[in-house]
């Protein structure tokens, strides 16, 4: 992946991520506000309750007495104090919440809408499934952050910096001691999770491995009983269960010290304070409320710890996501979009190609070893002509193709359209005068009329019916089961490679584009599919300039010019009559078509 790393540590990639989703931070200081609020009203309790040990009970007569009004004072404070710390705690987690998926929100939209703006090449260079999981995995693991580990952050982060200032200001020796038991925790705790994470990813693993010889076992039942090899594999199969029931109870014993651990130091944390505390004594200026208090603000302080270690390691797994995030809006949007852009002319358009040279760059950058795919192309094709591309696999036709249809913008060289730079043409503009037939055209799992309309979706039944009269394709229409209401299936498995095209075509005869380019579906087809598409073919051309990447010949053969590419250059240029006659390298490759057709 084009993943920043080295470039933006933990830290920068926080505060470029907060970049990004401004919305996290509006309001962001309202949102500590009330958490410092809800922590400071948890911290009152002990206050109170030391106030009412020193203040309300009075042990220097005969007995002790009790002052109730005060101490009913206390207690009204106390749950004042808890209510107010209740409702802006509340308020607070509700602002985070609100916030976090509305910017997370906001950051799957920029995302998705970028990787459709970038180019081909990186999408290719990425992996279509690591793109997915951006939008997906990467910004749910920031979304299962923000609703358990970003609260823990805000809340327990606040109320462990509260409690520690008012413990340094009831006893600094006591707070220190605290806080030199709690360091040790932590790292302890920390390091019993990693042990503990390590050992439920195995448990995982070992899930995955024994459900897979599972599926194998049953799915594969009749081979297994045909080669007598049921022992063997059923072995295998308990010797994965075991294991995953070994990785279960490994996980389970390194988790059952995460409890007690805590428990332990918080013990000898307690006794340790309450010995210090009581040398220290009211003639050190420790009461007894006081000492109380302080033991209920040390819980206060340790409980979180425990959470925290849980909290480390899935804020370092958001901000390894994150980071992943922004390396893909970092990738530039290629081709880049026109400052200025230009009309195209209204009318039948030309292509000028003129001196065009590309290359695929390499990972990251465009460099002097990138592999030249085209070299010094040059051609005109006026409006209206229909133009086969042909040449051997690797020839660069295809990219041709995808030059013309500004996919990608060449390393050297220009292509005009009705005399405009392609790089001056708005995208829009583009793609309503210039349509792409690819050799695999995908389909949604829809129906055949949703596909064609896909792009114009407030297009007429009747008028699909009129284009599928136009193109000639009635007969195969009407031999579906449902017609034009036929589902296609998930990217159209339902029907063959040339029945995908046929809707392909009925697709771009919808967005009556000026100019076509066909990539043909190099599959095998049936011989009526074959005339079917070449029938449409040629309706859906005429009147429009096409350019057809043939790989079969035969297309080549009706069309009004050839060019054939070898190795990234312009080889040949003419009729196919013509080319035949001159014995180059189309005579080479139609005969060698010629014998292969002839032999299947």
């Amino acid at each position: 992946m084009t993943e920043p790393i080295g470039r933006f540590s933990a830290s920068g990639t926080i505060g470029r991520g907060l970049q990004e989703a401004p919305i996290l931070r509006q309001g962001l200081a309202l949102t500590w506000l009330l958490a410092a609020v809800g922590a400071g009203g948890r911290v009152i309790v002990p206050i109170v309750i030391q106030q009412a040990i020193d203040r309300g009970l009075d042990d220097s007569g005969s007995g002790i007495s009790v002052d109730m009004s005060f101490v009913a004072w206390c207690a009204v404070i106390g749950i004042v104090a808890q209510l107010i710390a209740a409702v802006s705690q509340r308020t607070a987690i509700v602002r985070l919440g609100t916030r976090s998926e509305q910017a997370l929100n906001d950051l799957r939209t920029r995302l998705i809408n970028h990787i459709h703006k970038i180019s081909l090449a990186d999408h290719n260079e990425e992996r279509r499934g690591a793109l997915v999981a951006r939008t997906t995995s990467d910004i749910e693991t920031l979304a299962e952050f923000f609703r358990w580990g970003g609260l823990a952050w805000l809340i327990n982060g606040t109320l462990m910096v509260i409690v520690a200032g008012v413990m340094l200001a009831y006893n600094w020796l006591l707070a220190l001691i605290a806080i030199g038991f709690a360091i040790p925790l932590f790292i302890v705790l920390q390091a019993v999770q990693r042990h503990l994470v390590k050992a439920y990813e195995t448990a995982r693993r070992r899930v995955g491995d024994m459900l897979g010889s599972i599926s194998e076992l049953v799915t594969g039942a009749e081979t297994i009983r045909a080669y007598d090899a049921g022992d063997m594999l059923l072995e295998r199969n308990n010797e994965l269960v075991k294991k995953r029931s070994d990785a279960q109870i490994r996980g389970g014993i390194i988790g059952a010290f995460l409890f007690p651990l805590g428990e332990v130091f918080s013990v000898v944390t307690i006794a340790t304070i309450v010995a210090v505390g009581v040398g220290i004594g009211p003639g050190g200026g420790l009461t007894s409320g006081a000492l109380i208090g302080f033991i209920f603000l040390t819980y206060r302080f340790l409980e979180p710890i425990a959470e925290f270690t849980e909290v480390l390691d899935q804020t370092q797994t958001a901000v390894a996501g994150l980071r992943r995030v922004l390396g893909v809006l970092d990738i530039p949007v290629e081709p880049p979009p026109p400052e200025h852009p230009r009309p195209l002319p209204a009318g039948r358009l030309d292509i000028d190609i003129d001196d065009v040279t590309f290359a695929y760059r390499s990972r990251g950058v465009r460099t002097g070893s990138d592999d030249v795919v085209l070299e010094h192309i040059s051609i005109h094709i006026p409006a209206g002509q229909q133009v086969a591309m042909v040449g051997a696999t690797g020839s660069g036709k295809t990219t041709l193709g995808r030059l013309i249809a500004r996919m990608a913008d060449p390393i050297a060289g220009d292509i005009r359209l009705g005399g405009v730079p392609l790089s001056q043409v708005a995208d829009a503009d583009l793609r309503s005068r210039l349509v792409v037939v690819a050799q695999e055209p995908f389909l949604f799992d829809d129906s055949i009329y949703a596909n064609a309309v896909f792009s114009k979706p407030d297009v007429g039944r009747a008028q699909v019916d009129r284009l599928v009269d136009t193109l000639d394709i009635r007969d195969w229409i009407d031999s579906l089961p449902d017609g034009l209401d036929t589902r296609v299936g998930e990217r159209g498995d339902a029907l063959s490679a040339g029945e995908r095209q046929l809707v392909a075509l009925l697709r771009a005869g919808i967005a009556d584009p000026d100019v076509l380019i066909l990539d043909e579906a190099t599959s095998s087809v049936d011989a009526l599919t074959e005339v079917r598409t070449s029938r449409a073919l040629q309706h859906l051309a005429e009147g429009r300039t096409t350019i057809a990447i043939a790989h079969r010949l035969s297309t080549a053969a009706r069309a009004d010019r050839v060019l054939v590419l070898d190795h990234g250059r312009l080889v040949e240029d003419g009729h196919h009559d013509e080319l035949l006659t001159a014995d180059g390298p189309y005579r080479r490759l139609y005969d060698a078509w010629l014998a292969a057709t002839s032999t299947t």
